[in-house]
């Protein structure tokens, strides 16, 4: 009797840290509201100091932002499969590193120009899948509520953002767009689109933008 229960406690004491663990992960809602308010109270504290020096910006945006992104997932989406399987492991680092940079930069520039005018988390969504979204209202600089949805997907049990649509705007499929066409300018040349990438962010930015103000007037 006395080893039964022994080994039974010590069945227990390696399950609980797997219990642990699995109380412990966060929401996906959690995710989006924990980073949205670190973000903000970096800004706040912080924002004169990045508008001198923007690269400190992305660098903290990319501390507190990148470890809640799927970047390996978001990569492998944007090339798509027709690329993505020609590329090498090593040019699949360089551009999830060009990404990440790029994308903090895309989202930097737009924070840096946010005065507080007010953000709102949606209550949580239906969270039983491995696939969820979290909403909130970003209010402008005009007054103006613009939506904003983010699409998390679990990756060894943890909620990451795969996919961001602002406004109506998919941000996963405008930089897919955007891939294929330097992909098709580029004469297919892979690693000249890899090193390119900050150009292509800058022109969906740009598009973004553009869109934005069709659906304005």
């Amino acid at each position: 009797m006395i080893s039964i229960l022994r080994r039974s406690l010590l069945v227990l004491l390696a399950v609980l840290p797997m219990m642990a663990n699995a109380v412990a992960a966060p929401s996906a809602h959690d995710i989006i509201q924990d980073t949205t308010t670190r973000l903000l109270a970096d800004l706040s504290a912080n924002k004169e100091r990045y508008k001198q020096d923007p690269g400190a910006f992305y660098d903290a945006l990319n501390g507190i932002v990148g470890p809640v992104v799927d970047a390996d997932g978001i990569s492998r989406s944007i090339m798509t499969v027709k690329f993505s399987r020609k590329a090498t492991p090593a040019q699949m680092t360089r551009f999830q590193e060009n990404f990440k940079r790029s994308l903090m930069q895309f989202y930097g520039n737009a924070l840096l120009e946010y005065n507080n005018q007010g953000i709102t988390v949606s209550p949580a969504k239906d969270e039983s899948g491995s696939r969820t979204s979290v909403d909130m209202q970003v209010k402008g600089n005009n007054g103006a509520i613009y939506p904003v949805s983010y699409t998390l997907e679990k990756v060894s049990e943890e909620w990451k953002v795969r996919n961001v649509i602002i406004n109506g705007i998919n941000i996963g499929k405008l930089f897919r767009d955007q891939f294929a066409d330097a992909m098709q300018r580029n004469g297919n040349d892979l690693d000249k689109t890899i090193d390119g990438w900050a150009g292509e962010v800058a022109k969906a930015k740009d598009v973004a933008k553009d869109a934005q103000e069709k659906q304005a007037q």
